[in-house]
C-alpha cells in the first residue's frame, strides 16, 4: 500500500525545512520513467540522521492531461506523505497533509520547497548524509510512477508546527527536525 505523503511532502513537512534557502548541495534532476507525465528538476532532500526529513524540487506536467500525485515511496523511510505548510490565524506556520495531493494542470509547473508543499519522510531507515542520492517515487492517480534521485543537502529549517492530529508524528516532544516547534497536547 502506498503511503500518502501528508504534508507536510512532496515534498514534501518542511518540518524539515521551513521557509529558508538551501545552504549547501548541488542540483539534482530526474527524467521521466516509463509513462511518467512529469519532468523533475533540482530535486533534493534534507540530510538527516534519523526521524523525519523532506524532499523538494520542481515538477512540470509535460502531458495534455491533469496529473495528480497522490502518494510517494522511498526505501529511505518507513512512510512518506505529501505535505503543505499553511499559516494559521495566529500567524504560526503549520505543516499538514496536502488534501487531494499535488495537482498539476497540463503544462503547469509546481515547486516543492521549504515552507510550502513537499514530500515528508517519516521514520528514516538509515542516516541520509550530505551528498547521498535518495530515490523517491511519486505515484499518480492514473497509475504512473515518476522516480527521481534527490541529493541530500544541509538545510537549517524554519518554525512550522505539526498539526496536532497528524498521524505518525509521535509525541510533541519527538521533533526529529531541528528548529521545528511542536505543539503541546
Amino acid at each position: 500500500m502506498r503511503q500518502q505523503v501528508a504534508a507536510a511532502g512532496v515534498v514534501a513537512v518542511l518540518a524539515l525545512a521551513g521557509c529558508s534557502q538551501s545552504t549547501s548541495g548541488s542540483t539534482s534532476s530526474a527524467s521521466p520513467t516509463g509513462g511518467c507525465p512529469l519532468t523533475i528538476s533540482d530535486a533534493w532532500v534534507k540530510a538527516a540522521d534519523s526521524g523525519m526529513t523532506a524532499a523538494f524540487g520542481t515538477l512540470k506536467n509535460t502531458s495534455d492531461q491533469t496529473v495528480t500525485i497522490d502518494s510517494a515511496t522511498s526505501p529511505a523511510a518507513a512512510m512518506l506523505e505529501l505535505h503543505e505548510v499553511v499559516t494559521g490565524t495566529d500567524g504560526a506556520a503549520t505543516m499538514r497533509p496536502k488534501a487531494g495531493g499535488f495537482v498539476l494542470e497540463p503544462g503547469a509547473t509546481t515547486t516543492l520547497a521549504p515552507g510550502g508543499e513537499h514530500v515528508m519522510f517519516m521514520g528514516v531507515t538509515a542516516p541520509i548524509k550530505v551528498g547521498d542520492d535518495v530515490t523517491v517515487t511519486l505515484h499518480t492517480t492514473a497509475g504512473a510512477e515518476c522516480t527521481m534521485s534527490a541529493q541530500a543537502r544541509t538545510f537549517t529549517g524554519g518554525n512550522e508546527t505539526y498539526a496536532p492530529s497528524m498521524p505518525g508524528m509521535g509525541s510533541p516532544s519527538q521533533s526529529a527536525m531541528p528548529g521545528m516547534d511542536m505543539p503541546t497536547p
